[in-house]
């Protein structure tokens, strides 16, 4: 039995493409893995906040903290603990603006502490999220994929191999913005992957 962990980062709930294709993927996995278990982090409506001064000194300081400090501490740690505990890491991410979206980029900041999910060593930064997969689904409304203007993929690769987990399998969703009949075929195209990977 594997436990999977689904982060959705899309602002547009139901109206959402990414979080459509998260549906159909979970609905795939559990058909052929129904004992699995699985935790649903919607990033958007239980947002995380951003990192400032003072959250970041709660994440690095051993001197005494505030309530909110604390509280902010603690939600790191809830977070870090939910990843360790997965096997699997679903991340349900459009693309907004070339990148992905805050909520998403908040979530990675709270996750990030040295000794928790990597370390440093002389030969540098080594990740402590070991023998885990994500899967990625991104929606996009124009078509970026290979091309100069995706700088989700090698960032979100950049930072999931940073924390350990370097086993990643991106799933697209292209040209949802320019007609129709393309977001059609794109999502044709993201379930036909799908169908692949959970067969």
């Amino acid at each position: 039995m594997s436990k999977l962990l689904l982060l959705k980062s899309s602002i547009l709930a139901d109206y959402s493409q990414s979080n459509k294709m998260a549906e159909y993927f979970i609905q795939q996995w559990q058909e052929k893995n129904p004992t699995d278990e699985l935790t649903v982090r919607d990033l958007v409506n239980d947002p995380i906040p951003a990192l400032d001064g003072e959250i970041l000194t709660a994440f690095t300081s051993a001197d005494t903290k505030t309530e909110q400090q604390q509280a902010h501490l603690d939600l790191s740690n809830q977070l870090i603990n939910e990843l360790n505990d997965s096997d699997v890491i679903i991340i349900a991410a459009p693309m907004y603006n070339f990148t992905i979206s805050s909520h998403l980029k908040h979530y990675f900041d709270f996750i990030a502490r040295s000794g928790m999910t990597f370390k440093y060593t002389q030969q540098g930064s080594v990740g402590l999220l070991e023998n885990k997969k994500a899967y990625v689904l991104t929606s996009r409304g124009g078509i970026y994929k290979d091309t100069p203007t995706d700088t989700m993929v090698p960032y979100l690769t950049l930072f999931l191999n940073f924390i350990g987990i370097t086993d990643i399998e991106f799933i697209f969703a292209e040209g949802i913005a320019l007609s129709p009949e393309l977001a059609e075929q794109a999502h044709l195209k993201a379930k036909e992957h799908i169908d692949n990977l959970v067969a």
